[in-house]
């Protein structure tokens, strides 16, 4: 599998995506009118909003939902959007920051768990390729599979972006009020990524150890129809 190499960013950015392509993870679950829509797509924070209203027609048209889901998912598109660009032109701190990233993914009838460490000063890394190269090395027929993985990533990645960004406001107020201060973190995981620098050499591979196989080896598993119908029925108890 491919190492994650760095970009060697050491100070604050801008916030963005911590990728090579700054897209919005965009996460949908809507019920109305005794039906249910559910996806998960990227989309660029760039596009023009008209944009959201024409992808949302076109999704209820293709799905043949009710009219009224045109609004509902458009404004759930916008309401990320909104949040995401409250973001930019901030400071993101991310320094050498290695995080792990985490996977637990049912999709269809495969099951896929592995987790793995993340260059977050990579602004060239591509989710997408990684997770075509991950799916490729596991043996994974199901095409749905690679997006999902990649999608996944891109979500943990954007709440560590987010905490980035606290972390940077944090680190400015310590130098107002104490001179010489170190960079504050405003989240667990900040720490854990530095503990995981000073366990992985910043220079080598951040993808996998051999030491750590038993931590660090991925797990997919085919499920019968009848898991997959167990599986869905207790997460529509759950929704509901």
């Amino acid at each position: 599998m491919k190492a994650l190499g760095s970009t060697g960013w050491k100070g604050p950015v801008k916030f963005r995506m911590p990728t090579a392509e700054n897209l919005v993870p965009i996460r949908l679950d809507i019920q109305f009118e005794g039906q249910r829509y559910k996806d998960a797509f990227t989309w660029n924070p760039s596009d023009p909003d008209n944009e959201v209203v024409v992808f949302a027609k076109r999704t209820v048209k293709d799905l043949k939902l009710p009219a009224a889901f045109i609004t509902q998912i458009a404004q759930s598109i916008q309401s990320q959007l909104t949040d995401f660009r409250s973001y930019e032109g901030q400071d993101m701190y991310t320094g050498e920051k290695i995080i792990p990233i985490k996977l637990d993914l049912r999709v269809n009838h495969t099951l896929i768990k592995d987790q793995f460490l993340w260059d977050l000063n990579n602004f060239e890394s591509d989710p997408e390729e990684f997770a075509r190269t991950l799916c490729k090395d596991l043996g994974v027929e199901d095409p749905e599979v690679g997006p999902a993985v990649a999608f996944a990533i891109r979500e943990q990645l954007y709440e560590i972006a987010i905490q980035s960004v606290a972390s940077a406001r944090e680190s400015r107020l310590s130098k107002k009020g104490r001179r010489g201060s170190d960079h504050g973190s405003a989240s667990k995981s900040s720490g854990l990524s530095m503990d995981l620098v000073k366990l992985f050499s910043f220079k080598s591979s951040v993808v996998r150890k051999r030491k750590d196989l038993d931590i660090y080896e991925p797990m997919v598993d085919l499920l019968t129809t009848e898991e997959v119908d167990a599986l869905e029925a207790r997460e529509e108890r759950h929704a509901r």
